[in-house]
């Protein structure tokens, strides 16, 4: 019963906000199932490590208790990169389950140590001794959180609504690689509380973002292309249109799930195909526009170039057009209507050439 009472003693701001967490997942509904399905799950995993954590640290100073505390911390070394990893399976749209490989091989390498002390082992003073491969936990985390919070900033509209709680999230997850370093082993009493405390935080930020995020594709959306172009019309040097082809024939024939993720692949292509000054909107439907500031035309035509190399990796494919107007002559809709009637043009062509 002590240990208990002194587990949510420690625990309750974690308890607190998993709870919370869960709550706000089962009550919002731009999260598609399988997304929240994988959440639910991470949440599950984190309150697990809790307790795995606090049963290694509070009975960790007794001697009877060395062969249970190395099984203990080969969980918890092994937890760490499987909880990132599943974290970037979440929240990373068409991650598929090799990210998990990794992971894995650690905990076969961590399970192994148990036996052989090539990772850790518990001295019969009861103190943490590293072996061979004693920074290897650390290093696989590491570049775990490398690599999502690169998917991350790759998959986002570049700008600081975005960015900034994918930094927060990478320096939270920074802190679980790097503290134990600094502030000794026993930051691992606190690592789950930081890791439910940034992903919950950046769920916020993903609420707060649909106001301007297309909730399917995650392009920004028809009103932010209005109050972004209407606030900085001076910057557009061009609009680049672009309308996926067969979307129709795609939900006939195999249903509206296939056309979402036809469109959602679409928009993949488009947004790692942007660079900073090129703005991604879902307008709706399969159309979609690219707002270019202060670029030139040879920039528009690398641009368009990259889509078009990103989409032909796929089974889809895209009409193309584009408008540049380099001294701001036209206005918006002249812009954006010139550009369409390339788009057409082009998809006109393609269902010509297809016949």
């Amino acid at each position: 019963m002590d240990a208990f009472k002194t587990y949510i003693l420690q625990n309750w701001i974690l308890i607190l906000l998993l709870a919370a967490f869960a709550i706000v997942l089962g009550t919002t509904g731009f999260i598609d199932k399988k997304a929240t399905r994988r959440l639910y799950v991470l949440i599950g995993a984190v309150f697990l490590l809790s307790i795995s954590v606090f049963i290694e640290f509070y009975y960790g100073e007794e001697s009877s208790f060395r062969t249970a505390r190395t099984v203990l911390m080969a969980i918890r070394y092994s937890a760490t990169p499987l909880i990132i990893a599943q974290i970037t399976f979440a929240f990373i749209k068409k991650e598929k389950a090799y990210v998990f490989i990794p992971a894995g091989v650690l905990l076969i390498i961590d399970i192994i140590s148990i036996f052989t002390g090539i990772v850790f082992s518990v001295n019969e003073e009861n103190d943490l001794v590293r072996g061979p491969l004693g920074y290897l936990p650390f290093i696989i985390a590491g570049l775990y959180c490398a690599y999502l919070i690169y998917l991350l900033v790759k998959r986002s509209n570049k700008r600081a609504l975005e960015i900034i709680p994918i930094v927060f999230l990478g320096v939270a997850f920074a802190s679980g690689v790097l503290f134990p370093f600094i502030f000794g082993p026993n930051f691992a009493e606190i690592f789950c509380t930081t890791v439910a405390l940034s992903l919950f935080i950046f769920h916020v930020f993903s609420i707060l973002q649909l106001t301007k995020k297309d909730a399917l594709t995650g392009l920004l959306n028809r009103q932010a292309y209005y109050s972004e172009t209407s606030r900085s019309f001076k910057d557009i040097t061009a609009i680049v249109s672009l309308d996926m082809n067969g979307l129709k024939k795609i939900n006939d024939t195999y249903g509206h799930d296939a056309g979402d993720e036809a469109l959602m692949t679409i928009a993949l292509c488009i947004s790692k195909s942007c660079k900073v000054r090129e703005s991604a909107y879902r307008m709706g439907g399969d159309e979609f526009t690219i707002v270019c500031r202060k670029t030139s035309e040879q920039e528009v035509h690398k641009l368009i170039d990259r889509v078009r190399k990103h989409v032909s990796e796929t089974k889809y494919t895209t009409a193309i057009g584009y408008c540049y107007q380099k001294d701001g002559f036209l206005g918006l809709d002249d812009l954006l209507k010139k550009s369409d009637e390339e788009m057409y043009k082009n998809k006109a062509e393609f269902y010509k050439n297809k016949q």
